[in-house]
């Protein structure tokens, strides 16, 4: 039996830009064919064990012949596979989509297509270009930047399209901006037209280049503007001064800024989210990794086999509510196995997580250290109290030796650990030392000791900032030799992006 194609549009460069029905397509995935534009990020939505296979077409340079692209897809289609082939904005605009599908339809294979936002309206629209606008432009052209060279002589119509189009989208022409400008003018379209020319558009490391067709060349050349680029020619670029919104210094803060994250994969997306908001560009870069304890969570298995002999319990992170919960649904509980126990909670973050699961804390100090912990539970513990507190497997002992040396029996149990993350080092090291990142955040004192054995040492962050999530966070950094920039004083993710912000990098 045969598999399926899904040739799917991935979008023009910010993968939150694709469709529903194109995360569902690599969700059901067993091969993975995709090229260079799209965001590596889009493919978190297709499983670990899909096989991934990289065709990485660029401007002149190619992995593989698009012939060589198009027999994959029959190969692994006949195999019965289920592929998605993953092509950088839409496939039927200029993204050869019609070449891969017809070879599929001569062998008789299933194929879909999936559409995706093409580069040609979605990277002016970033940058604040409507392709059309009443009393300005009625009418719009995307035209190949380079036409297929087996063609051997041109079929463009130079001089319809000079005058014949409002606005005019140049897609894969950067490398033959000379002779398109020179086509235009040559057929009338006015040297003074207002251009611009778009690099990585829709993406953080947007930029945007103002010109006129008759400089466009030069300018691009001046300013050593690469693929992949968008040239828009026509009186709408005019109006990018009132509509830039994306790459606009005063509501984006953080526009064009290369900031590292640090956090677990599965923990990045909330830090990674807002500050994309504000427009910086991320690189995640996991230092740590979340997993089950050394002791495959015997210990906390045997705390909720008897809950009902703690009197109070203490959770100090969003992860050890979630862990928690989780071996205590496995022991087919929920959380009236509490019963008449009391809750506390280290920080906001920690007490929403409790709220999933219908939890409200009867105590959430304002600062996330156990410190104010032990300063929220002055007056409110009963003498000799049985406490339980389910946390990482190595922790700060301040919380439970203190308690502990008031008199109250103290169970602390592992409900995961903290290992290092599959960051790579090498190619990390390489950043930091050639000045591709401006700030390194740490939301844990676990992301400093992990990302320094990932690197080797501190070295490479000489020079570069550093953001820490509070004073316990900023503490290890500095024994460390680290000395940070930015400490939030809401020791909380948006109190971080908040600081962060608020510093103006």
């Amino acid at each position: 039996m045969s598999g399926i194609v899904y040739l799917v549009g991935a979008g023009p460069g910010d993968y939150r830009l694709i469709s529903l029905k194109a995360v569902d397509c690599l969700k059901a995935a067993e091969v993975v064919v995709y090229d260079r534009l799209a965001d590596p990020r889009i493919l978190q939505w297709a499983p670990d064990e899909a096989e991934y296979i990289y065709v990485g077409k660029a401007s002149s340079q190619h992995t593989m012949k698009q012939e060589d692209i198009s027999q994959l897809l029959v190969d692994k289609a006949r195999a019965g596979k289920t592929v998605v082939r993953l092509k950088g904005g839409d496939p039927f605009v200029f993204g050869r989509g019609g070449e891969e599908a017809l070879l599929l339809r001569e062998n008789n294979l299933p194929f879909e297509i999936v559409p995706g936002i093409t580069s040609a309206i979605s990277v002016p629209a970033y940058a604040g270009i409507p392709v059309t606008h009443r009393g300005v432009a009625t009418s719009f052209a995307v035209v190949t930047g380079h036409e297929d060279e087996k063609k051997g002589e041109s079929n463009m119509r130079w001089d319809k399209l000079s005058t014949g189009v409002d606005t005019l989208v140049f897609l894969m022409g950067v490398a033959n901006l000379p002779h398109i400008t020179e086509q235009l003018i040559s057929h009338g379209r006015p040297a003074d037209t207002p251009a611009a020319v778009i690099r990585w558009g829709t993406k953080p490391e947007q930029r945007v280049l103002e010109t006129t067709l008759g400089t466009a060349a030069e300018d691009v050349a001046k300013a050593g503007l690469k693929p992949p680029a968008v040239f828009i020619v026509g009186e709408v670029v005019k109006l990018r001064q009132k509509l830039r919104w994306f790459d606009d210094a005063e509501s984006r803060p953080l526009f064009g800024k290369r900031i590292l994250v640090t956090r677990a994969r599965s923990q990045a997306s909330k830090l990674t989210a807002a500050l994309e908001q504000m427009g910086a560009q991320v690189i995640e870069a996991p230092a740590i990794e979340l997993q089950a304890p050394a002791d495959d969570y015997a210990a906390l298995d045997k705390a909720i086999g008897h809950l009902q002999d703690y009197k109070w319990l203490i959770f100090t992170s969003a992860n050890g509510v979630e862990h928690f919960f989780k071996r205590l649904a496995l022991a087919g509980k929920d959380a009236r196995a509490l019963g008449y126990a009391r809750i506390a909670a280290i920080g906001a973050a920690t007490a929403a997580k409790l709220t999933e699961y219908g939890i409200r804390a009867d105590v959430v100090p304002g600062e996330y250290r156990a410190e104010a912990v032990l300063e929220a539970l002055q007056g409110k513990l009963p003498p000799r109290a049985e406490i339980l507190i389910p946390r990482a497997e190595e922790a700060r002992e301040i919380l439970p030796d203190t308690l502990r040396a008031q008199g109250h029996k103290v169970d602390v149990v592992p409900a995961y650990r903290t290992v290092q993350g599959e960051a790579d080092g090498a190619s990390l090291r390489e950043q930091m030392e050639g000045g591709k990142i401006d700030l390194v955040t740490f939301t844990s004192s676990s992301t400093v000791t992990n990302l320094l054995k990932i690197i080797g040492d501190a070295g490479p962050l000489q020079g570069i900032r550093t953001a820490c999530i509070g004073p316990v966070t900023a503490e290890t950094a500095r024994k460390k030799g680290i000395e940070p920039d930015i400490v939030a004083e809401e020791y909380t993710i948006n109190g971080l992006v908040k600081a962060i912000a608020e510093r103006k990098l």
